[in-house]
């Protein structure tokens, strides 16, 4: 497929998925319209749905079995996550000051606060509203519109910002405003009652956002880079999620794609990383002998996609000089020996010579030595399954900024190496 095409139904994606939730609920209804089955994790798992999968909140987790027993053939896993850093809406968020009406939120994630200054803001996420028989629905809400901003200082009133640089209060600077007057203490549960036709004392809580209402878009003269918000982590979860629908039912492993939440916050939660679900889930396929599953894990690899530094043209002296990443220029094997990445020789020569099936290009990042090393889900995997893991990602700049940036080709060439990846040897 021609790259750019495959680049557009990526902007088509993370535009349509401003949260965790839009995220998943979009990658099911892709997998449902490729024949998959959506299973509930509080029924018995039936060995005949040979492509399946489960939701949990903000996490996916789906499959592709063979003609053969995993206990034989092992899984290959491509572990992603659908959160993004952002600024989340507090549960008592109607505030303001100076005739503003503004709306209290809570840094989520290492987020680059400056870029989130003199955006036009939607509002994304889920609600939980009140149903019958005392019991509570989740509703998605994706409020695309300007609806918010946060307002950066005057030059005039901050005359050493661009000398001195801009040094933002998480708690004083970063409350947008959303109307004028005086705060209204339920202003914001009537908005969300309008949105989802309900009334507004049935709304019991929410896991709000904000997001960037401006669409992803080409960049470049030739069109040859994306901007796009999310690219951390949409990008990879998108690669996964077409490599798998693109996955040949043979006898080769199964095949696994399991969308985590909370990377960006640690990883600690029933749909994170350290969480249990990739593990319950393999352990349901498999079946209750836990020496099989042991068996088929021994057997399995995992491939921790998360998105990857580029060599920032301005800032070179920040990356390690040997080691150069560059756009369009394919997957990045990413290394550090104090295993803040999970790649060790094995992984590196596994996911390289699924390159070379592909026919695809592939880098090797390594952080510069002075600098602290970031990490992903890749390490808590290996070490939670015992699990051979491999880190890789693509090649972007801007990370954690609310908009990103990366090659139009370069999404295209991981699923090739994804796809190739999984099918193995």
């Amino acid at each position: 497929m021609d790259p750019r095409v495959q680049a557009r139904s990526l902007c088509t994606y993370i535009d349509a998925s401003p949260s965790p939730f839009h995220a998943v609920a979009k990658g099911a209804e892709a997998l449902l319209a490729a024949g998959w089955s959506e299973v509930s994790e509080t029924e018995r798992f039936q060995s005949g749905v040979a492509r399946g999968f489960v939701r949990r909140g903000g996490a996916l987790l789906a499959w592709s079995c063979g003609a053969r027993p995993a206990v034989d053939v092992g899984f290959r896993v491509l572990g992603a996550h659908t959160d993004s850093p952002n600024l989340r809406i507090k549960a008592r968020p109607n505030t303001g000051s100076a005739g503003f009406r503004q709306l209290g939120v809570e840094v989520y994630g290492g987020a680059l606060l400056n870029s989130w200054l003199d955006r036009e803001l939607g509002i994304s996420g889920r609600v939980m509203v009140r149903a019958a028989n005392s019991t509570a629905t989740a509703r998605l809400v994706h409020c695309n519109r300007p609806l918010a901003r946060v307002p950066q200082l005057a030059i005039h009133l901050d005359r050493e910002v661009n000398t001195r640089g801009l040094v933002l209060d998480p708690q004083l600077h970063l409350a947008p405003v959303w109307g004028l007057g005086r705060p209204d203490e339920a202003a914001l549960q009537r908005f969300l009652a309008q949105e989802l036709v309900c009334a507004s004392e049935d709304i019991l809580s929410w896991d709000l956002m904000l997001h960037d209402v401006a669409p992803s878009s080409f960049l470049g003269v030739a069109e040859e880079m994306v901007c796009a918000p999310r690219l951390d982590n949409l990008c990879s979860s998108w690669c996964a999620l077409e490599a798998l629908r693109g996955h040949a039912v043979g006898d080769g492993p199964v095949a696994i794609v399991c969308l985590f939440d909370h990377e960006e916050v640690g990883s600690s939660s029933t749909r994170g990383a350290q969480g249990p679900l990739l593990l319950d889930v393999l352990e349901r396929l498999v079946g209750p002998s836990r020496e099989d599953l042991h068996r088929a894990i021994a057997k399995s690899f995992c491939a921790s996609i998360d998105m990857a530094h580029a060599t920032h043209p301005n800032y070179r002296e920040k990356h390690e000089p040997e080691h150069w990443i560059a756009l369009n220029r394919g997957p990045v094997i990413k290394i550090n020996t104090n295993t803040r990445y999970a790649t060790d020789a094995e992984g590196e020569a596994e996911f390289q010579l699924a390159c070379e099936r592909a026919g695809v290009p592939v880098q090797k990042y390594f952080h510069r030595s002075n600098l602290a090393c970031g990490t992903t889900i890749g390490p808590l995997t290996a070490a939670r399954l015992g699990m051979r893991t491999v880190d890789v990602g693509t090649a972007q700049l801007s990370m954690h900024s609310i908009r990103e940036l990366c090659g139009a080709e370069d999404p295209s060439l991981m699923v090739r190496a994804l796809g190739a990846f999984l099918r193995a040897r």
